[in-house]
């Protein structure tokens, strides 16, 4: 995970000194999607990404997954930046025989990154992309949710140095830590998240998603389209994430912090 330091003049009680300071580092993402076409493998960008470099390859699968593009890991052939000169621009070629609906595509690239899309509808395009089997019923007791928060931020690193990056990690149901990912964007490290484990043969449909900050409606419907049964946020969520969540069958919890939260859907995941 990349920062940098510059130079700041601290104020403080009247005083100013002088001192290095850490930043998150912000620069964008180009992912081209690579598919064979009559011998010959044509690539296309499909979205472009402001995030902090950094296990770009999780972040690419992540977003394939999350946004309906692709289903399987093993569509995917290989994830690789594209060149020397190009550090931010990434490809991923798609093993043979798969191909891509490119209209379909542009259409929802634009719509998940433009906020193009009005409550209802945003609603039945992601249930049309949930997984066919109902999200797991596994059990989260409520004293070992209210000990994420610490262990969250204990596994922080980026953001002890420079306070500026959100994450996202999951978690089994007696409250182990299995992975953490960080980004300036918290939809892009869900999309980290969910790709490292996707792609790696991690669990996904029994552990629960912490994010930092608050639950959007994009990060409960990338949760949701990657079977994550539950979610829970240090903020609140939208009216629309608690909609979709519920029509998703997934458990949402906010304000999780301290000794209290409040449980949005899916309470009966929650053991109090």
């Amino acid at each position: 995970m990349r920062t940098m330091a510059v130079d700041v003049v601290r104020y403080n009680s009247g005083r100013t000194v002088a001192e290095a300071d850490q930043l998150g580092v912000e620069e964008p993402l180009e992912i081209r999607l690579g598919v064979w076409r009559e011998g010959t493998r044509l690539y296309r960008p499909i979205v472009v990404t402001m995030r902090t470099p950094g296990d770009d390859e999780h972040l690419a699968a992540g977003f394939l997954l999350t946004e309906g593009i692709l289903t399987e890991p093993g569509q995917i052939s290989g994830i690789s930046p594209w060149d020397a000169a190009l550090p931010n621009v990434w490809r991923v070629d798609l093993a043979r025989g798969v191909d891509v609906d490119w209209k379909r595509l542009e259409r929802l690239t634009y719509a998940a990154s433009s906020c193009g899309m009005c409550g209802k509808a945003s609603i039945e395009m992601v249930a049309a992309r949930l997984p066919p089997q109902p999200l797991a019923e596994c059990r989260f007791r409520a004293a070992m949710l209210l000990e994420l928060p610490q262990r969250l931020a204990e596994s922080q690193a980026a953001f002890a140095s420079t306070g500026s990056l959100h994450a996202a990690a999951l978690f089994t149901a007696e409250g182990r830590l299995t992975s953490c990912f960080e980004d300036v964007g918290r939809h892009n490290a869900v999309d980290k998240l969910i790709g490292a484990e996707w792609r790696g043969g991690g669990s996904l449909r029994d552990r629960l998603m912490l994010v930092s900050g608050r639950a959007g409606f994009e990060l409960v419907q990338k949760a949701a389209v990657a079977g994550v049964p539950a979610m829970a946020a240090v903020g609140a969520p939208s009216s629309l994430a608690v909609e979709l969540a519920e029509a998703a069958g997934m458990t949402l919890v906010g304000f999780l912090r301290g000794q209290r939260f409040n449980i949005y859907t899916g309470a009966q995941r929650i053991e109090t």
